[in-house]
């Protein structure tokens, strides 16, 4: 292959990167899978460029490649998750912190590696509200071959036969597995969220507040812009709180070491989000705590992940890795 023709390969391939990074984030739940996979999947596509023949586009071929690539992925058994998904609610009087492994946890995600640009709203609405935490948790409990039968269809409006043609199996069958799909995730429930690209008003008053109340750690000023029945999740840790009075307790109890922090706005998941900077041990300025991913629900927050291995996210979301004592970024 002359050099011309590598370069048009490689910048055609390019093109679909960050569709295929959705796909296959939605598919495994963790980011950085999703990146292996659609890497693989490159790889994959170069070394049998020769066996393509055109008969369907190159968008539909990589789509194949990378379903079989997230279906080999998948079949080691492993299914992330939230922790509202293996435990019950603890009462903050109970709660313990018990660690599990980092492949336990459903992973958040920089809306910009997922999210194709396109200029329709309501396309781009309909592809945020499918990369929301509590979405991609609901696609975990299907089998891998439903879960990507109900992506390719109803995510990414994939006709039947296609769907069938890139699965190598009958319209039928994928019309049996998307209704399967689709009963399941309606037991599962991923309630809507506020859509929130761009913020209104409103939304940037709530968040502004948030930021006050948190920063000030004034409870009663966070707890009035929390729903009633609000959850506090905290991976790696499997604990996580259900309404005021548990979350208020964690904060001022163990999360008292919060105190005095400081938020930077930044976006997960088709959410709002914060980097949490806390005051650093050796008091001067503020190091890395959690990324925080909220969730919008009614004008108010109805959930708060709190992301703590800053060693992994951070450097995913170009975040600064320190404060100085003004919460100004510390250029390295």
């Amino acid at each position: 292959m002359s050099d011309l023709a590598t370069q048009d390969l490689d910048s055609r391939l390019e093109q679909h990167r960050r569709e295929l990074t959705g796909y296959c984030y939605r598919m495994l739940g963790s980011s950085f899978e999703a990146e292996d996979a659609v890497q693989d999947t490159m790889v994959r596509a170069w070394r049998s460029i020769g066996t393509f023949e055109g008969r369907s586009s190159l968008r539909s071929w990589l789509y194949r490649i990378a379903t079989n690539v997230c279906l080999d992925m998948l079949n080691a058994g492993n299914r992330r998750a939230r922790p509202m998904d293996l435990t019950a609610a603890t009462p903050v009087a109970q709660a313990q912190l018990n660690a599990r492994p980092e492949v336990t946890w459903l992973e958040p995600v920089p809306d910009g590696r997922v999210l194709p640009s396109v200029a329709d709203p309501a396309e781009t609405a309909v592809e945020r509200e499918t990369i929301r935490l509590a979405f991609v948790a609901a696609l975990q409990h299907l089998p891998p071959k439903q879960r990507a039968v109900l992506i390719l269809r109803e995510v990414l409006a994939w006709k039947a036969s296609e769907t069938a043609e890139l699965l190598g199996t009958s319209v039928a069958s994928v019309n049996s597995a998307l209704q399967r799909a689709r009963a399941t995730l309606a037991e599962q429930r991923p309630g809507a969220s506020d859509a929130a690209d761009p913020l209104d008003a409103e939304q940037q008053a709530l968040l502004d507040r948030y930021v006050a109340a948190f920063e000030g750690y004034d409870m009663k000023a966070l707890t009035a812009l929390l729903h009633e029945d609000a959850t506090m999740s905290m991976p790696p840790y499997d604990l996580w709180l259900r309404g005021h009075d548990d979350i208020v307790g964690w904060m001022l109890g163990v999360g008292e070491v919060c105190r005095g922090s400081r938020l930077v706005p930044t976006v997960a998941n088709g959410a709002p989000a914060f980097a949490h900077y806390h005051p650093s041990q050796e008091g001067d300025g503020y190091e890395p705590w959690a990324l925080i991913v909220l969730e919008l629900r009614d004008g108010m927050v109805g959930g708060m992940d709190f992301f703590l291995d800053t060693k992994r996210w951070f450097p995913l979301f170009d975040l600064p890795a320190r404060l100085d004592k003004d919460g100004a970024p510390v250029v390295a």
